[in-house]
């Protein structure tokens, strides 16, 4: 199968770009692939395809930019030229820009594939129905929420234009099946990107390292962490460091600029900034524990798929998605009030004061994260392109 994904990929700063590298990194590993074209954004340096394992050739085609509007011509045209089998597009609904026209223009590319008779699957990482517009910084006016809410609406009906949609959570198929009469939706879970054979479950010498990775400014905030830190390390006396992992979300530039700014008195606090790819494994195997300062979710977490995959101890919001995947994948935290910060110290104080609870948790998590890893998933959508190829074949007429 000649197989294109249609998706940001690094050193792309675009949502989602390192969960491609991770699918295309055990796609090209299965002999039922012959070739993936990779039909990704523009980036001024080269796509990292550096896999030390052997696998099938792979192309790259840079045909969209983030926020342009011609990303539906320039991406048809593509596929056009290269001829592919099948086509597996890695969505979010920002995914093709964080200006409207350009993103819904983006997201009826699956419409143009079902036309031109590809057989293709739309990963999509999450629903506008279980997002909260607000605290994930969208827009909190009640006119515009249901102004997006129906755009949201006629985007996803295209969206399920395409052959099969894969989703992450089952109740996002709950979701698609009863509100849209959906019959194409599967549940493929969102995998873990590395799973460590043998985890270290000891933390290394000096100061235990508190650590949250992610995009910040809209619902995901540190400055109730730092303020939860220190509260620890008032009642418990214990030399505690703050990781803050990644950089702003798009829709706030120079929020963690602010943050450090703000809170400059605070020792022990380190700002990373990007995190390369071979930079991600050393930086949560240091650290004691993963902090999740969300308040609103918008996805099945890759964070704590990682943060399981290195056998870590978590602290979580008690809301959304997050709660759903420890109910329907078995990974164990500390939960607390995302709107409470003595909450969220008591969470954190439970785990680095007790070393036994932490490994335990960490033990519970690496459990979780090896019922799926990348190969298991790429194989699940292997299997979904071949039941699409099955019910596209011509039927033998017999007398």
């Amino acid at each position: 199968m000649k197989l294109a994904i249609v998706t940001s990929y690094p050193p792309s700063k675009v949502t989602l770009n390192e969960y491609a590298y991770h699918l295309v990194k055990n796609f090209r590993q299965k002999q039922e692939i012959s070739e993936i074209i990779l039909l990704t954004d523009e980036t001024p340096e080269a796509k990292d395809l550096n896999f030390e394992e052997q696998g099938c050739k792979i192309t790259v085609k840079e045909c969209w930019k983030f926020n342009s509007y011609t990303n539906i011509v320039n991406v048809s045209n593509a596929i056009s030229e290269v001829q592919p089998d099948a086509v597996l597009f890695n969505l979010q609904f920002m995914k093709f820009g964080d200006k409207k026209v350009a993103a819904a223009l983006g997201l009826m590319l699956p419409l143009v594939c079902r036309i031109k008779r590809i057989p293709t699957i739309v990963l999509l990482h999450n629903i506008l129905e279980e997002v909260d517009l607000g605290t994930a910084g969208f827009t909190s006016n009640k006119i515009m929420q249901k102004i997006y809410g129906f755009i949201g609406t006629s985007l996803t009906k295209l969206i399920l234009q395409a052959d099969t949609v894969a989703v992450t959570m089952q109740k996002y198929v709950d979701i698609l099946e009863s509100k849209y009469n959906a019959k194409n939706v599967v549940l493929i879970p969102h995998g873990t990107f590395e799973v460590s054979e043998r985890p270290s479950f000891k933390t290394p010498d000096g100061p235990l390292k508190v650590m949250t990775f992610g995009k910040f400014g809209t619902y995901k905030k540190v400055e109730s962490m730092i303020e939860a830190v220190e509260k620890v390390r008032n009642t418990t006396g214990l030399d505690l460091e703050v990781v803050i992992a990644g950089t702003d979300n798009p829709n706030v530039p120079g929020y963690l600029a602010g943050v450090q700014e703000q809170y400059k008195h605070v020792s022990g606090v380190r700002f990373t900034g990007y995190v390369e790819e071979e930079e991600v494994a050393p930086l949560f195997q240091e650290s004691a524990v993963v902090v999740f300062p969300y308040t609103s979710t918008t996805g099945s977490s890759g964070v704590l798929h990682q943060a399981g995959s290195y056998g870590k101890a978590v602290v979580m919001p008690d809301l959304g998605d997050l709660a759903l995947l420890v109910q329907d994948e078995g990974y164990k935290g500390e939960f607390f009030n995302p709107t409470c910060v003595d909450s969220l110290a008591t969470a954190i104080e439970n785990i680095v004061i007790n070393e036994a609870y932490r490994t335990s948790l960490g033990r519970a998590n690496y459990r979780a994260a090896t019922a799926f890893p990348m190969s298991t998933i790429a194989d699940m959508y292997i299997n979904s392109f071949e039941s699409i190829f099955l019910r596209k074949a011509p039927q033998t007429v017999t007398a």
